[in-house]
C-alpha cells in the first residue's frame, strides 16, 4: 500500500485537507475571524523555520526578529487589521544556542512592533534541534473586509510595490554566482538585501482605500499579500474568488535597474517575501488610490472563467509554466 508524502501532496493539497477537520471556509485566507460583541479579532500564525527560511549567512538574529514580526502583520493588512494588539512567540532551539542571539532576535522583535504597534503577549520556548520562530499576531477587522474570495469579474489587479527584489536579496546574502553578462550596481544590491532582511510594510493602505472609496456600500474587497511569490498571489485570489486573471507584462512595476530576462522574470514572480499587498477593486476606485498612492500599480485584471492566469501578451505564458515555493 502506497503511503503520501508530504512532498508528494504538497503544502497546499495539505491545507486543504487539514481544512477538512475545521469549520467550513476555515482555511480560505491566512488570517482567522473571532466575532465579537464589540471588535471582531483577526488571528494569523507564521513560523520561520532555520535553514529553510533562514541562517547565520543570510540574516542577523535581530534582522530575523525584524522580519519575523513583519511577516505576521503584512496577513494581518491583508485581511483589513486596522491594529495590532500583541504576538505570541514560541521558540525552538537548540540547547547550544547563545543568549546573545536571542537577545538580538527579541531587540528586532521589540523595534517591529515599534513601528508597526502592538506589544509581546507571552509565549512559549523548547528546546529542538534547530531553530524555529513561531508567531501568533492579534489584529482588530477594519471597517473594510479584505478577502481572497472577494475579487469579482472586471475588477482591476493592483500591487502596492515592486517584486522581486527579496529574493534578489536572499541570492546576494547566500553569495549566488550570477550569470557573467549581469551586473548589479551597488543601488540594487543595497536595495534587495534590505528588503530580505527589512522587509516594509504600509499600515496607512487601508485608510487610504476608505478614503478613496467610491462606493460606501462596499465593504468587502480581494486581496492577500505575496509573501509566497506573486504568481501565488494572484493564483490564490483567482481560485477562490472562481475568476481567471489577465496580466499585463509591460504594466508590472519593476526596479529600474532589475535585469532583463527569463530567469530575472521567474525571480519576479515566484521570489516572494516581498509582502507586498496584491489586490482588485472596481476601476474608480482603482484610479482613484493609484492616483493617491503612486505605490500602487495597475497590474491586469479578473475575467469570468475557469480560475487560472494567463498573461495579455501571449509570448510571456511560458513563464507560467515554472512552480512556485513549496514548503515540502
Amino acid at each position: 500500500m502506497h503511503k503520501e508524502k508530504l512532498q508528494d501532496i504538497g503544502e497546499k493539497e495539505l491545507i486543504n485537507r487539514l481544512g477538512k477537520f475545521m469549520p467550513k471556509h476555515q482555511t480560505s485566507d491566512d488570517c482567522a475571524l473571532i466575532k465579537t460583541k464589540n471588535e471582531n479579532l483577526l488571528v494569523n500564525n507564521d513560523s520561520l523555520v532555520e535553514n529553510v527560511h533562514f541562517n547565520d549567512i543570510t540574516i542577523s538574529p535581530e534582522d530575523l526578529g525584524w522580519k519575523a514580526v513583519v511577516c505576521n502583520i503584512s496577513d494581518l493588512l491583508s485581511s483589513g487589521s486596522k491594529k495590532t494588539i500583541g504576538i505570541t512567540i514560541s521558540l525552538i532551539l537548540p540547547a547550544k544556542t547563545e543568549w546573545v542571539w536571542v537577545e538580538e532576535l527579541y531587540k528586532g522583535i521589540n523595534k517591529a512592533l515599534k513601528e508597526y504597534g502592538g506589544i509581546i503577549l507571552g509565549g512559549d520556548c523548547s528546546k529542538g534541534n534547530q531553530k524555529t520562530i513561531s508567531i501568533t499576531a492579534f489584529g482588530v477587522q477594519g471597517e473594510l473586509e479584505l478577502r481572497r474570495n472577494a475579487c469579482k469579474p472586471g475588477d482591476i489587479i493592483l500591487t502596492t510595490g515592486i517584486h522581486g527584489l527579496s529574493k534578489l536579496g536572499f541570492m546576494i546574502q547566500n553569495k549566488t554566482n550570477f550569470d557573467k553578462n549581469i551586473s548589479l550596481n551597488e543601488r540594487l544590491t543595497i536595495k534587495s538585501i534590505e528588503r530580505f532582511c527589512r522587509p516594509q510594510i504600509n499600515p496607512n493602505i487601508l485608510k487610504n482605500l476608505l478614503k478613496t472609496r467610491s462606493n460606501k456600500n462596499i465593504h468587502r474587497i480581494g486581496c492577500t499579500d505575496s509573501s509566497d511569490g506573486l504568481f501565488q498571489a494572484v493564483q490564490d485570489l483567482a481560485i477562490a474568488s472562481k475568476c481567471k486573471a489577465i496580466i499585463n507584462y509591460e504594466k508590472l512595476p519593476k526596479d529600474k535597474d532589475w535585469p532583463k530576462g527569463d530567469k530575472w522574470d521567474e525571480y519576479y514572480f515566484y521570489g516572494g517575501e516581498d509582502y507586498e499587498l496584491v489586490f482588485s477593486l472596481p476601476l474608480k476606485w482603482a484610479k482613484n488610490i493609484s492616483k493617491l498612492d503612486k505605490n500602487i500599480k495597475e497590474i491586469g485584471f479578473f475575467a469570468e472563467g475557469e480560475p487560472s492566469i494567463e498573461f495579455k501578451e501571449k509570448n510571456k505564458n511560458k513563464l507560467l509554466k515554472n512552480k512556485p515555493f513549496r514548503h515540502f
